[in-house]
């Protein structure tokens, strides 16, 4: 684990719990708050759980009770990893101390919408994965909690990778690399090309495909962005039924960066502009492939 003095410079300090029963993530949870109260010039630690877990921990803490944040997790991880991302950071800007300080103890919705599946999972590892990069100059301090009731035996291995101290910590780059690496499968063959990723023949497309007047109009914004990232755009597919859109766009210009999209724009920058940033916060999924060809970004509305 990092050094006080590291941690003084404003370190992320990235933990992991794994417990199998509600007194395991009482007995977990309780010192990793306990430390929050007693850190000098933090705010009030804040718990993000399930809700049957946030009365666990009111019940235990007692008094104590009325010094901490409490979080519904389906409240706070309410999309895509990168929506997850952009909660963080947003919440770091308006509530953390100096330089990020604050301890949050953060359990994933595993079990929501019917479980998550294999794909919602890799993305949600590879959160994990960047969050080591995308929060590493704050000093906050996380506790991510997995329940084995709830999350599957290859999603807290696959965790133990992105957590440093758990003896098997990765690089977060090879661990996209990884996922990176899992070809995507081919566009079907009745895919609508089209000559230009102009926001109007989106929007057309795909309010024809049965997504809502408003849902279009983000979705062409969301190709638009990626589209002005990738110029020139070589070739633009489109396929899928809503609320499953697709737009596929490839470009001879590769994007190289694996943190595109993640980083989040100053506060103050317009939605225009924001490239893949915005593409990621409006589509459940944004694929980049980059080969010896160029780039290939593929954005699924839901």
């Amino acid at each position: 684990m990092p050094t006080s003095s590291a941690r003084a410079q404003g370190t992320f300090d990235h933990r992991m719990a794994v417990f199998a029963t509600d007194e395991e993530f009482v007995a977990a949870a309780l010192p990793f708050l306990a430390e929050g109260l007693a850190a000098p010039d933090e705010p009030p630690p804040v718990a993000i759980a399930a809700p049957g877990k946030l009365d666990l921990l009111r019940e235990a803490l007692g008094g104590d009770a009325r010094r901490v944040g409490f979080v519904p997790h389906t409240e706070w991880y309410s999309g895509s990893a990168a929506n997850a991302v952009a909660q963080g950071a947003g919440y770091l800007a308006a509530h953390a101390g100096h330089q990020g300080r604050v301890h949050l103890l953060m359990e994933p919705d595993w079990a929501g919408r019917a479980g998550r599946s294999a794909r919602e999972s890799s993305e949600w590892i590879r959160y994990e994965a960047f969050a080591n990069l995308l929060f590493a100059p704050l000093a906050t301090t996380a506790l991510c909690a997995y329940d084995t009731r709830t999350a599957g035996p290859a999603v807290i291995a696959a965790a133990r990778r992105t957590h440093p101290g758990t003896g098997v910590y990765e690089d977060p780059l090879r661990i996209a690399a990884e996922l990176d690496a899992v070809p995507l499968p081919p566009p079907p063959r009745d895919a609508r090309p089209l000559p230009a990723p102009e926001p109007h023949a989106v929007r057309t497309w795909a309010t024809g495909q049965g997504l809502p007047a408003a849902d279009a109009e983000l979705f062409a914004a969301a190709v638009s962005e990626a589209a002005a990232v990738l110029d020139p755009v070589g070739h633009v597919l489109l396929w899928g039924e809503a609320p499953g859109c697709v737009c596929e766009l490839r470009s001879p210009r590769r994007v190289d960066d694996p943190l595109a999209g993640f980083v989040p724009p100053p506060a103050a920058e317009p939605a225009v502009g924001q490239g893949l940033w915005f593409a990621r916060q409006v589509c459940a999924y944004v694929d980049v492939r980059d080969d010896e060809a160029g780039a290939v970004v593929r954005l699924q509305y839901t």
